[in-house]
């Protein structure tokens, strides 16, 4: 018996669903035994490497491998299943060599599949002569500057040469993953010093007399940019999970290595990872929780988000990631906790029982151990209507209040008149004198007062008096990872920072200013959170085609986005490794046709053999959901609306865009994006014009979030008038 190790490549991945279990069965028995009847591992004639091999993965389809030697044992680098001819002639042509001046493994074909080729002239055809380009150079580096960094001479030539991104990117995508990496990463604006420091740190000098097949299982070992193609997998559970996984599974074998290092690194206090939509930022909390979890495993390790629905999510796909990973939804555990910050904060409250009646005098001014409840959404307003007389009519909305309580009255711990006319507002638009002062503070007590009397708190009540509860007694995590942290406001940020004490690898912030679409902006260092000089920024989209990707961009243009360090959040450097098709933006002449449109859309994609569950249309609130889920039901498209709960299968769904967060398909349509839709009426925040172009931010935040669910095709409707939020296109034909 000959048992083998298996080695994983990015190739084939998109296989057909139908045969994954063939191909776990395959690779079961492969790793048990390469000699077992039906394996029928076979040398190709005049193959171009002597190491490939194929194998029987049933009557029709062949698996592509190359069979090494690790240590006396075999070992298979799984190229993926392919029909049976296909995949003969795949093996005959691919090589697999470690590129000799950076030490990145790589597969080759030998020859161009004709799909690829370009078109040759017959001899004697007179050639035309080329136009003079005089444009910019998009790459700004020569031919010779790119070879040495180990890329093809062909893509170099191309790469240095091109005037267009999208030029780039079409040319690398026959070329080795790697490559692609390291032109997205010069387009991002990663210095070229950097990258070639990089590379040559993973290359081992090629040895003639040496062991290639020992150098070339080193590479996938040691070196983190064949990491990002290749996986040596330990075991079987590994691999079964790395089989079944499909499309949107990959991202939990293969780390980008920028991602890896994040993952790995140690830091000597919080930590922030900026990055724009699909970068990647949850991709590395999941595996920095699991990594951290398993370098000790008594250790208590967070992972938290502003949503119960994206916990939900994350502890997924953690459990995908490794199942065995204990994972738990209460504090103070060994394992990894995943839950929703405000579920967090309840808990918290609950655990402490009657004692955490100190925490809310510290916080509310007198003492009560009723915390279960929480405010009703009417409470402010009812407030007003009751204590509100004196107020200026300008400041008698819910709004103000609601932000005034969150920023300036609860992260001071204001009790009492005389601390709230003494505080400072910095960064509050509206100025109040003392008689305007005194006059919201009484607002303030009556709505504490019908909380009191109702036994209920708000959620940022909750979050501090649990964060003031911490601050007393004691941390309840070793790590703590947060999700979406632009969505936090100052009580949960200090909630954030009461969970786990300071010291090496605190607390992990993974944030995106352009997805800020609940509160205001904050500055992180306000609230313990000291991440000067401990930051990075994921410029690299694995979501969505660059298409997608670049009207979503262009949906963020007029904003000013300031980061949680109060930098400038500039998304101009993010860039999509895949290409696909430009966004169809319709307009109708009314919601009749619109509606009529949408359905025509949906079939179209469910005929080209989307998954149904794969396709997703996305409204701006629950009337619209509801609606559009009965007319296009009417319209014989089967579709399901999904709310608060989990996302329904088996048919297209349709959600609000909030709802929408933290979720990926592979083809959406935005529907009634109409300036009456989006942005919403700000009347609300007349009283402050910084109040109201924040609520217009967030709106364009929504827009943002929405279009970059798309992982393939992204279709844009509307009736009447488009809303000023999209940019400035002419509607595509509709058929």
């Amino acid at each position: 018996m000959a048992e083998s190790t298996v080695i994983l490549t990015k190739r084939g991945r998109n296989a057909d669903p139908s045969i994954r279990k063939l191909e776990m069965a395959f690779l079961d028995k492969l790793t048990t035994d390469d000699a077992l009847p039906g394996l029928h591992i076979e040398p190709i004639n005049n193959s171009a490497d002597p190491r490939a091999r194929t194998g029987r993965v049933n009557d029709n389809y062949r698996a592509v491998l190359f069979r090494l030697n690790e240590n006396g044992s075999p070992a298979y680098v799984y190229c993926g299943a392919y029909p049976h001819d296909e995949g003969t002639a795949l093996a005959q042509r691919m090589t697999l060599n470690v590129n000799p001046l950076n030490g990145i493994l790589e597969i080759r074909e030998t020859e161009i599949a004709p799909s690829r080729r370009s078109f040759v002239a017959p001899q004697g055809s007179p050639q035309p002569k080329a136009p003079v380009d005089d444009r910019p150079r998009v790459l700004g580096h020569t031919e010779a500057e790119l070879t040495q960094l180990g890329i093809d001479a062909e893509l170099a030539a191309i790469a240095a040469d091109a005037t267009s991104e999208d030029k780039i990117l079409s040319a690398a995508e026959i070329h080795p993953d790697w490559q692609q990496n390291v032109l997205l990463d010069l387009l991002t604006g990663v210095p070229f010093d950097e990258i070639a420091t990089r590379l040559k740190a993973g290359a081992t000098p090629a040895d003639p007399e040496g062991d290639e097949d020992a150098r070339i299982i080193k590479a996938v070992k040691t070196n983190p940019e064949t990491q990002a193609s290749f996986t040596y997998i330990d075991n079987n559970d590994e691999l079964r999970q790395a089989v079944e996984a499909g499309d949107f599974g990959a991202w939990r074998v293969w780390l980008h290595p920028t991602q890896r290092r994040l993952v790995v690194a140690d830091y000597k206090g919080p930590y922030r990872l900026a990055g724009g939509a699909g970068t990647g930022k949850t991709v590395v909390l999941v595996h920095r929780a699991r990594r951290l979890w398993r370098a000790d495993e008594s250790r208590r390790v967070l992972l938290t988000t502003f949503t119960t629905n994206l916990a939900e999510g994350i502890a997924e796909q953690l459990a995908l990631l490794d199942s065995g990973v204990p994972i738990t939804d209460q504090p103070g555990q060994s394992g990894v906790c995943v839950v929703g910050i405000d579920a967090l904060a309840a808990r918290v409250l609950k655990q402490a029982g009657a004692g955490i009646a100190e925490d809310v005098e510290a916080v509310l001014g007198h003492a009560r151990a009723e915390v279960a409840r929480r405010t009703s959404n009417q409470a402010w307003q009812d407030a007003i209507d009751s204590a509100g007389t004196d107020l200026q009519a300008d400041l008698r909305r819910a709004e103000f209040f609601a932000s005034e309580y969150a920023a300036v009255i609860l992260p001071n711990r204001i009790t009492d008149e005389r601390g709230y006319l003494r505080v400072r507002r910095p960064g509050r638009g509206v100025r109040l004198a003392k008689a305007a002062r005194q006059a919201v503070w009484r607002v303030v007590q009556a709505y504490r007062t019908a909380s009191r009397v109702d036994g209920a708190i708000d959620f940022t009540e909750a979050a501090l008096i649990a964060a003031t509860h911490l601050q007393r007694t004691g941390a309840l995590f070793d790590h703590v990872l947060v999700d979406e942290a632009q969505d936090l406001g100052p009580a949960h940020l200090l909630f954030v920072r009461a969970l786990a004490a300071e010291g090496p690898n605190d607390v992990f912030l993974a944030e995106d200013a352009h997805q800020r679409i609940y509160g205001a902006r904050i500055v992180l260092s306000h609230y313990g959170l000291q991440v000067r000089g401990r930051s990075s920024r994921l410029k690299l989209n694995y979501r969505t085609t660059a298409q997608n990707l670049r009207l979503a961009q262009q949906i963020l243009e007029g904003g000013d986005w300031v980061d949680g360090d109060e930098g400038t959040e500039d998304h101009s450097g993010y860039r999509s490794a895949r290409q696909g098709p430009e966004p169809t933006l319709a307009e109708s002449e009314s919601l009749t046709v619109e509606l009529d449109r949408a359905a025509h859309i949906v079939k179209a994609w469910l005929a080209d053999g989307a998954k149904p569950e794969t396709i997703a249309i996305l409204v701006r609130d629950h009337r619209d959901r509801d609606r559009v889920t009965t007319a296009l039901s009417e319209r014989g498209v089967k579709v399901r609306a999904a709310g608060g709960d989990r996302i329904p299968a088996g048919a297209p769904v349709v959600m609000t865009m909030h709802r929408a967060k933290g979720t990926e398909f592979s083809r959406v349509l935005l529907f009634g994006i109409s300036e009456a839709s989006i942005p919403k009426s700000h009347n609300a925040y007349a009283f402050d014009p910084d109040a109201q172009a924040e609520a217009v931010l967030r709106e364009r935040a929504l827009l943002y979030v929405a279009a970059t669910r798309a992982r393939d095709a992204l279709a844009v409707s509307w009736s009447g008038a488009a809303s000023s939020l999209l940019p400035n296109n002419s509607p595509s034909p509709q058929d």
